[in-house]
Formats: structure tokens, sequence, C-alpha cells
């Protein structure tokens, strides 16, 4: 591999170099030819003046020990050290005036100013020369400059790091192991080619890693990149599209030029979906789009006539279904690697991973914090780790512990606190009862997820909040699951009317959440009625981004349609009267967990038990040992 380029300095800072040693020189030779005789030129000024006749008569009675003449002045200085001065016209010599007699033991010295003079005089003249000649100079450097940008358009702007610049190996990246299996081959290609290459084996060239953003798509590139020894080019696909035609496809070939020169190598292009669209659809031109010539040369690159490079490009996508179908056959990037968000036990590892450079507590246990952040992917469990390690040093701790880990999962997942936003205190109890309403119905639904967490304290656009937390990691659910959802969505505005005999605006999200979970059972599960039958309803359109639902068109009647909205109504009606019944059964034990709750502002699941269950509370008690 070449060796690296050093970066060159910086045009600014050269002229500013130039600039200060210039004025260096300058005041230095002004120093050295104004200032001569620096020592003396106290005692010249506050010589006394005297005829020219005085020092012509002390010269001949040798009474001075030097004389200085300069220019039309004369100094005498005696043998004691007195100064004095006059004056001489110019046109008279040292010969003229006889003090050049050899027998004289006086020093006559003729000191000449008219160089000095004569520099000052042009000094003006020659900075404006070289302030015309510096100007002139950056004029056709900034010529040269855009020249060479010019010619320099069309190159990659891949950032290029060399096998030891790339620290990341498999150990850094966990919670992924399948993914990780499907690329060690890659790897083992790029240390030992020939071991494939001799029994007519071919190596993908192409890998594709899929999965939702924050995943670690690009920390599994550069893993494979630091396992296999081998330089990285990263580059996400927007760079390649201008507002130029043809800047991208050059682009495209720089890049693969380079790549192919320090062969063997990995090319990474990150949101590939940029250029890699399919092409002729809505929203892009012919074959003199901009895109397509980028996309069209990126296929000749991976599959061209040039065969036997030692060069994997992988690329990253929460978009798969977007890219054309020719990027994506066999010989380009035949082989797609999907990245899922974490289970428990990969989440465990992902934090024990962003734990390493961070001070824990040796009571720390990640796998409580596992279990509470279903549905996270890696990114939000470093973001996690982060805001624990915050939280530890703004109370002065010296490690972070569980609490630290706990708080900063409710950041996360839930919002940050308010408690700046001040409630009435009827808000506050309506608030209560309401939150109170969700964690009894869905302690007794038991199909619902565990109740982990009540708080009146609010977090985000959120008064309150109810937390749900399930035990596992779940794949598959049932009907039944899905109406006790329901009925917990539903507790809140059940005892809001059946404790204040009104109802507020506070179940308005409560009531669309319930409202899509029994669409879809309708419209997608098959879980409706007989009316509707075991039908999917409404076909999905739109782009599709993992994890984010593409909208659906209508493709059923106006029956249907009118079914639809029967089953939704009647199955919310449904579960509302359930709500409220099991609400009026347990009034009593609700108005205790109240006055509980607005005296400490946040219950837990051991709380609400203790008060609600009491006979279950002391059941789950563990029982200790006998001495």
């Amino acid at each position: 591999m070449p060796a690296a380029r050093k970066p060159q300095r910086n045009n600014r800072q050269q002229w500013l170099f130039s600039l200060l040693l210039f004025s260096m020189l300058f005041f230095m030779a002004i120093y050295s030819i104004s200032s001569p005789m620096r020592e003396e030129e106290k005692a010249f000024e506050d010589a006394k003046e005297v005829p020219l006749s005085d020092i012509t008569r002390g010269y001949a009675d040798n009474d001075f020990e030097r004389m200085l003449v300069r220019d039309n002045k004369v100094f005498a200085i005696t043998h004691s050290g007195a100064v004095v001065q006059s004056y001489k016209e110019a046109r008279d010599s040292v010969s003229a005036l006889g003090w050049n007699d050899p027998v004289n033991t006086t020093v006559v010295e003729i000191e000449n100013r008219e160089a000095a003079n004569l520099f000052l005089a042009i000094l003006p003249d020659l900075l404006f020369f070289i302030l015309i000649i510096s100007g002139v100079i950056w004029l056709f450097r900034g010529i040269a400059r855009s020249q060479s940008n010019a010619l320099s358009f069309g190159k990659s702007r891949a950032r290029v790091a060399d096998a030891k610049q790339v620290k990341t190996r498999f150990k850094d990246v966990a919670g992924c192991e399948e993914s990780k299996e499907d690329l060690i081959e890659v790897v083992d290609f790029l240390k030992n080619p020939k071991k494939y290459i001799n029994l007519g084996a071919k190596i993908p060239k192409g890998v594709l890693l899929v999965g939702a953003p924050g995943t670690g798509k690009t920390l599994l590139a550069r893993a494979v990149a630091g396992e296999a020894g081998v330089p990285f080019f990263s580059i996400a696909g927007s760079e390649f599209v201008e507002m130029f035609v043809g800047v991208g496809a050059s682009r495209v070939r720089d890049l693969f030029m380079k790549a192919k020169r320090n062969a063997p190598c990995i090319i990474f292009i990150d949101e590939i979906d940029a250029v890699g669209r399919q092409r002729g659809g809505a929203g892009f031109g012919g074959g003199h789009d901009e895109r397509e010539q980028t996309l069209n040369q990126i296929l000749t690159e991976m599959d061209g006539f040039e065969q036997g490079t030692n060069v994997i490009v992988m690329a990253a996508t929460n978009r798969p279904d977007v890219l054309d179908r020719a990027l994506l056959r066999p010989g380009r990037f035949d082989r797609r690697v999907f990245i899922d968000k974490p289970d428990l036990e990969a989440r465990e590892k992902i934090l024990e991973v962003h734990m390493r450079n961070k001070k824990g507590a040796k009571t720390v246990d990640l796998k409580v914090i596992a279990k509470q952040t279903v549905g996270l992917t890696g990114a939000d469990l470093e973001n996690i780790a982060n805001e624990a390690a915050i939280f530890a040093a703004k109370k002065g701790r010296k490690a972070v512990g569980n609490q630290d880990l706990v708080d900063a999962v409710e950041k996360v997942t839930l919002g940050s606190e308010k408690r700046s936003r001040k409630l009435s205190e009827h808000e506050k109890e309506v608030t209560a009862y309401h939150e109170l309403g969700h964690a009894v119905v869905g302690y007794l639904c038991t199909e619902s997820d565990p109740l982990h967490k009540i708080s009146i304290v609010s977090r985000g656009s959120a008064l309150g909040v109810t937390w749900f937390l399930p035990q596992e990691d779940q794949y598959t659910t049932s009907k039944k699951k899905f109406l006790d959802e329901v009925c917990g969505l539903l507790g809140g505005r059940a005892a809001e009317e059946i404790v204040f005999g009104e109802i507020t605006t506070g179940a308005s999200n409560d009531i669309e959440r319930a409202s899509q979970i029994c669409r879809n059972m309708a419209m997608h599960y098959g879980m409706g009625d007989d009316d509707l039958g075991l039908v999917a309803y409404g076909e999905k359109q739109g782009t599709m981004f993992l994890g984010v639902d593409p909208s659906s068109s209508r493709n059923y009647s106006e029956e249907m349609a009118r079914h639809i909205d029967e089953f939704v109504r009647e199955t919310i009606r449904a579960q509302y009267v359930r709500a409220k019944d099991l609400v009026q059964k347990h009034k009593v034990v609700l108005d205790t967990l109240a006055k509980v709750l607005l005296k400490k502002e946040t219950m837990s699941l051991e709380e609400f038990v203790e008060i609600f269950d009491p006979k279950s509370a002391v059941r789950s008690k563990p029982v200790k040992p006998k001495k």
C-alpha cells in the first residue's frame, strides 16, 4: 500500500509566516542602519553647542579624545568625557578644516548617514512594489487552485483507513452472532484467497447489510476490515450525487480504481439507497439521469469485464425494497445479511460492551436492565450506558450503579421528567386515577404485559406514565393478548368516568392506540368476526422503511369497510365495559392506591402489589432459611 500523503500546510499559515519573517528582517535592518552608536546618543543630545573655531582650536591643542563628524554636525568628546557640538558647512571637508594632522592623536570619525536616509526615502516605493508582487502571486495561486479543484471534481471523496487504523474487531460487536458468522468467510477470503481460488470457489463480491437504524451495520463493516487487516474505504451514497451529470459515475470509477490499487480491501457504501433506487420509476428521468448513470457505473464496476480483483463491496441500507433488482442479482450484492433488533441475551452482551470503558459498580445487574429495554437497538443501549454515566457524575458517585441505569432507561424510553410543569390539585388527582386505572386493569388481565412502574411525574407530552414491561422477547401475539391490551388502554378512561363522573382529553392517545390494534386485528391478522373472514384488507403502498409501516390503499368494498368499522367499534365497546367492571369492583383499593400515589408521585410494582393484593405480595417474598 502506498505511503499515506502528508497533509499540505494551510496557505493562510504560509502567508502569515512569510509576512512575519519579512517584518522581522525589515525592522532588524532599520534598527541596524538608523541606530548606530546607540550608547552615545543620549550624551550627544545633551551636548553643549560651541563655535566651530573652538573645536578647531581644541583639536590643535589636543584637547579632545575623539571627534565625530555626522553629516553637517560635529561632536567632540574631551578626555574627561564631556561632549560639545558645532556645525560646519556641507562643502567643508576634514582636510580643509585641518583635522587631518598625522601627528595629532585625536581620533576623527566620519559617519555617512546618506545611505540610511536613502533607504528610508525609497522604503514606501519598495513596500508598494512588494505589495503588487504579492497580489499577483496570490491571484495566480487562486487561479491554479480553482483549476485544481475543477480537475478533482470527479475524484472520489471516500475516507480511507489503512489496516493499522481500523481497530474494530468482532469482539467489539455484540448481539448479532448469526450476522458475524455470515461475514467470517468474507474475512477468511481476504486473508487466505488462494484456499478458495484453488478449489474454484468464488467469494461474494458484494455484501448488503440490511437492518433498522442503530442495529450496527457500519460497526460490522469496520469489524470485517479490522479482522481481515485490509484497507477500508468508506463513503455515503449521497456523496456520489451532484448537480452535474456524470460526476457521480466519475467518482465511482475513481473509487474502484483506488481500491484495486490497494487490493485486497473493502469498500463500504453507507445508505446505498441514495443511488441504488429502482431505475425508471416515478421521480426519475431517462438514461441521462445522474442517479442512473451513477448506479450503472456501480453495476459495471462490481461485475464488469475485469475479473479476479480482491475488492469486496459492503453496503448498508434500511430500505431494501427500493433497491434496483440488477444491484441485488448474483454477481453483485449476492449476499444479504439481515441484522435484527437484539433479543434479551444480545442486549445484555451489548450493555457489557458499552460498559467496558465506564466505571460500573460491582452490584450492577445488566440482565435486569436488558429486560427493561425490549425493542431497543444497539445505538439506544449505547445511549443508555452514556446517560447512566452522566447521571452518576451529576450525583457525585464514583461508579455507575443500578439506579443510574434504570434512570437512563426511563429517560431514553419515556423522556426526561418535567417537574417544572405545575398541575392543579384536581388535574393531579385525575392523572393519578387515570394511571391507576391502567395499572389495575392491566394487572388483572392475565395476558397483559407485567406492570413495572406508575408515575404521575410529567414526561414528554404525557402527564403521567404507567409502564408495562414484557418479561421476555415475544415474536407472536395471540388474539386474547390483543384484547387484554385494549382493555388495559381503556382502563384510564374507565377510572375517570367512575370516580369523577366526567371524562377528559387524557385518554386521546389510548383511544388511538386501541383503535389501531382493533383495526389491525380486522384487516391484517384475520382476527375479525365471521363477516370479515380470513382476508387481508388494504394493500400497502409507498416506500418501505424498516420499522415504519407504509401507507395502505383501499382494495375492499364499502360493505367490507362498514364491517371493519363495526368490528372496531364493537370490540372497543366490549373492552371498555369490561374495564369499567374491573375498576368498579376494585374502587375501594383504587382510592387507597390514589392516596399513596398522590403522596409519593411514583409507585413501583412491589408497592402496588402490597396494597392491591397483599396475599400475593406475601407469597412472592422469599422465605428466609432458619438458622
